[in-house]
């Protein structure tokens, strides 16, 4: 299979938020952040690997700061490690004033999706084709992440069991 850059991945959405999109306190539900940040990260999976994807999990999810009603939100996806079946993509959220052109970094997060092949199953993923040094260093911090998540999957069913009724 033919190795891709990550810039083939590279997806990008803008969205407005609007009064339904925002809390009590006139600041985006975190909610509506998360299903967006989940699309762009499955477009951006979907373009490297040109099948369905489902999400698997989102790791380091952090707001740094609010969004307000009428801000301009953009998401910035992109794809930093291909594994066998799966692919980790970081997503950056960025708001913008549009009154008075300030920009600030609202939400980071990483995601980790499966590509399907029609029937359902696992399908193969192409190579990440790494080009430079910035994409070199995330694709290595991305296997770190990916052997950490594999050694957690025990606790996490261990703590999940804790949940149920």
């Amino acid at each position: 299979m033919e190795p891709k850059s990550a810039a083939e991945s590279i997806a990008v959405m803008t969205q407005m938020i609007l009064p339904s999109d925002a809390n009590p306190l006139n600041a985006a539900f975190g909610g509506r952040i998360l299903e967006w940040i989940d699309v762009c990260g499955g477009i951006a999976a979907g373009r490297h690997c040109r099948h369905a994807v489902v999400t698997a999990s989102m790791d380091d999810l952090h707001f740094h700061a609010s969004i307000g009603v009428g801000w301009v939100v953009t998401l910035r996806a992109r794809v930093l490690a291909a594994f066998r079946s799966s692919m980790e993509v970081g997503v950056r959220v960025t708001a913008e004033n549009p009154l008075t052109g300030e920009h600030h970094l609202t939400t980071t997060a990483l995601l980790t999706f499966v590509a399907l092949a029609k029937d359902g199953s696992r399908a193969t993923v192409p190579p990440l084709k790494l080009e430079t040094d910035a994409e070199r260093a995330a694709f290595e911090a991305a296997h770190a992440r990916r052997r950490e998540r594999l050694e957690r999957k025990g606790t996490v069913a261990a703590w999940q069991r804790l949940l149920e009724p």
